[in-house]
């Protein structure tokens, strides 16, 4: 079973993304902030991460260049409600597969996370 770990500070996302990936039967991780989703990342590599970039105290972008810099690979899929273009080609530079502007549709997300998988 692949796990996935949705990092988002709205709690909507949170659950909704969660209940699509649970259906999928995909096991899914959930943190609040960039430090909860980094404690979890430690104690459990997830197959997947679903992030979002605009957080309190550590955003996204925190998070994804401590984990480029830790050598952690996983594949990284970004979801902001900001088109900041710089911040996008700085997320693309360190590997994010994709970026999910918000409102995203869920049935998209699902098919990009479904084709990694496939791969």
């Amino acid at each position: 079973m692949k796990t996935i770990l949705i990092v988002d500070d709205q709690r909507g996302i949170r659950l909704l993304l969660e209940e699509l990936f649970k259906q999928d039967s995909y096991h899914t991780m959930i943190a609040v902030t960039g430090e909860e989703a980094l404690q979890s990342i430690q104690q459990s590599v997830p197959d997947c991460i679903l992030l979002d970039l605009k957080m309190p105290k550590m955003d996204g972008l925190e998070l994804l260049k401590i984990l480029r810099e830790q050598n952690i690979n996983i594949p990284i899929f970004i979801m902001t409600a900001y088109e900041n273009i710089k911040q996008l080609e700085e997320v693309k530079k360190l590997g994010v597969i994709k970026a999910f502007i918000k409102p995203f549709d869920i049935f998209t997300v699902r098919e990009e996370v479904n084709a990694l998988f496939l791969n």
